[in-house]
């Protein structure tokens, strides 16, 4: 069976400069890459998880459906791992996508815009708390919930052994965090965008995954809303002001070839 994955993605990065290249001004281009570079840097935990689960998202699309599924099942936050080695199955399981990577555009888009926004104002070590918060006691309370609907009969035994894994948590609990800072209009559109997404899957499906969801958006948003009982939101740097600064004064190479 042939695999498209890489063709898609490579398609859509030309595509990408195809647009840049119609829409942005020639006398401009310069300054897009470059605000581009400035949002990376301005997030660096969230651009350097997506680096890591893209890698074995696209390595999932290229590899045999069999493979993976063995991979994932070793390394996922069922039951048995997490009884067996919990600390080796919740670090394993975060660098998975569920469906084979297949949801890999919609993860990137949410972590490199949502995520990535919250980051600017919470700083990198509380963004990592806020996701570990969501993958982590995500994890566990779906565990536990799975051992309780197992041990009442409301579930069969068969259940300790869903492949669950962890890109997912990571996601809605930052979302969860942002939801916490945004303001105006953004949080009338966002908020209940989240709540809605979250809440109809778990009403309308009833899959353990749905569930566990949930359960990491609710811990993203305590952890968060803990750690802002500690300390205020950063005012992150207007990066775009100063690089137009940089594009009205000159980069140095254009100095260089001004005062030549």
């Amino acid at each position: 069976m042939i695999n498209y994955g890489p063709v898609r993605v490579t398609t859509a990065w030309h595509l990408l400069r195809v647009v840049l290249l119609w829409w942005v001004p020639e006398e401009r281009l310069g300054l897009y890459p470059r605000r581009l570079h400035a949002w990376v840097l301005s997030a660096p935990a969230t651009f350097t998880y997506v680096a890591i689960f893209s890698a074995f998202a696209l390595a999932q699309e290229t590899s045999s459906a069999r493979i993976v599924d063995l991979l994932t099942r070793l390394q996922d936050t069922d039951l048995r791992n997490l009884s067996m080695a919990p600390v080796t199955a919740l670090v394993e399981s975060a660098v998975w996508a569920a469906d084979q990577g297949h949801g890999l555009i919609l993860y990137v888009t949410v972590f490199v815009t949502v995520v990535a926004w919250a980051e600017r104002r919470y700083g990198t070590p509380r963004i990592i708390l806020i996701c570990a918060a969501g993958h982590v006691l995500g994890s566990g309370l779906t565990s536990q919930t799975d051992l309780w609907a197992i041990e009442t009969g409301r579930a069969p035994a068969s259940l300790a052994l869903t492949v669950d894994v962890g890109v997912s948590y990571m996601m809605v609990a930052g979302c969860a965090g942002a939801v916490l800072l945004i303001r105006g209009w953004m949080l009338v559109v966002v908020g209940p965008a989240v709540a809605i997404g979250i809440l109809t899957a778990v009403v309308v499906s009833h899959p353990i995954w749905d569930l566990g969801h949930l359960l990491a958006t609710g811990c993203g948003f305590c952890t968060a809303a803990l750690t802002l009982a500690f300390a205020r939101p950063r005012i992150p740097q207007n990066r775009r002001k100063s690089l137009q600064n940089q594009e009205v004064l000159g980069t140095p190479d254009s100095l260089e070839r001004e005062v030549s």
